[in-house]
């Protein structure tokens, strides 16, 4: 089995919209997205390595300095599955994007550290 990490994005825009919900409707939204999660994390408990949880404000480091900086990454879950295709699977139908207003899941396989 391998690791695979997922991370949940979004864009600003589709955040704004969702927080421009009549709040009655982002309430019951937001209820409903949290069981849905919720179920999806029990149906797929066996492959949860990590349920990682929602990202902060960024910043970036470089030789420049620590500047803030935007991007879409907006939570992450670590998985294990036995191939690249089966981590993506897990995914389908996710409610971040499907009750939530989440744009995408990206998965990418978390490769070992090579030996010295």
């Amino acid at each position: 089995m391998k690791n695979f990490l997922a991370i949940y994005t979004g864009s600003a825009d589709a955040i704004a919209k969702w927080k421009s919900l009549p709040e009655r409707e982002l309430a019951e939204r937001q209820a409903a997205g949290v069981s849905a999660w919720y179920a999806w994390s029990e149906r797929n408990r066996a492959a949860i390595v990590d349920i990682g949880a929602p990202l902060g404000r960024t910043k970036s480091v470089s030789p420049a300095g620590v500047t803030d900086v935007r991007n879409n990454m907006t939570a992450f879950t670590v998985v294990q599955a036995d191939s690249h295709e089966a981590a993506a699977k897990l995914f389908e139908n996710h409610p971040h994007f499907m009750v939530f207003p989440g744009e995408a899941v990206e998965v990418m396989e978390c490769l070992p550290i090579p030996a010295v």
